[in-house]
């Protein structure tokens, strides 16, 4: 019998590196089901991906997430995620939602952000359905039109408002797969698969008081232990 591993994608920024290693980690210790995880960065990409960079731009990652099908080489399904992430609940629980009538999943949030700066000082720049492609369920084949060179060109709005799919052939995934924390109302932590610290986890000196940051801070914990167990 085959198991394909599941292909998770993550969006890569050096300025917030411990950011992926612990997102790995909560989702290694997790998932019953073989994982490959692969960062996203624009150093990995150069000999195929030229775009120059958008003064609107937050993160490296901000159009290098949509070439996740190309990546996956336009073959089964995918799954993308920002780094500023924790998963609390078995990362096979939310593969399995994968609905073949979809080329993308996500969680739909209806976000108006309080803020005018995020994490590090970036521009929040309110629109709609922001933060829609922070995690995305990719049927890659029904994806082909996200080529590096259309990528490349496209507009950050044509990209992340899906403008290169019809409507009908976005799926929605459960709220509890993406909590934007300090947005979303607080929940009791058993009725959350995801944390996404989007403007600013407790890696951030100003944003130490966050939402769930004491839930953080222990998977960082657990995911240096074996590192600081050996010295």
């Amino acid at each position: 019998m085959r198991a394909d591993p599941i292909r998770i994608f993550v969006g890569y920024d050096p300025r917030v590196e411990v950011t992926l290693h612990v997102l790995a980690g909560s989702i290694l210790r997790r998932s019953s089901l073989p994982i490959a995880i692969t960062p996203i960065s624009l150093q990995h990409l150069k000999s195929f991906f030229d775009r120059e960079r958008d003064p609107k731009q937050s993160t490296d990652f901000s159009f290098s997430r949509f070439l996740t099908p190309f990546l996956a080489g336009f073959r089964g399904w995918a799954l993308y995620m920002d780094c500023d992430m924790i998963v609390l609940d078995d990362i096979a629980n939310l593969w399995r939602l994968r609905d073949p009538t979809y080329a993308l999943m996500c969680v739909q949030h209806d976000q108006t952000p309080r803020e005018s700066t995020k994490f590090l000082g970036e521009a929040q720049l309110p629109y709609a359905r922001k933060n829609w492609s922070s995690l995305m369920l990719m049927n890659c084949e029904a994806c082909t039109a996200l080529t590096p060179d259309y990528v490349a060109r496209a507009s950050g709005l044509e990209l992340h408002q899906f403008k290169w799919l019809d409507d009908s052939l976005i799926g929605a995934l459960p709220a509890r797969w993406n909590h934007l924390v300090d947005y979303d109302p607080p929940r009791d932590l058993e009725d959350i698969s995801l944390l996404h610290y989007t403007i600013g986890g407790p890696y951030l000196k100003n944003y130490q008081a966050c939402g769930y940051a004491d839930e953080w801070r222990e998977e960082c914990r657990r995911t240096m232990f074996s590192v600081e167990s050996m010295r």
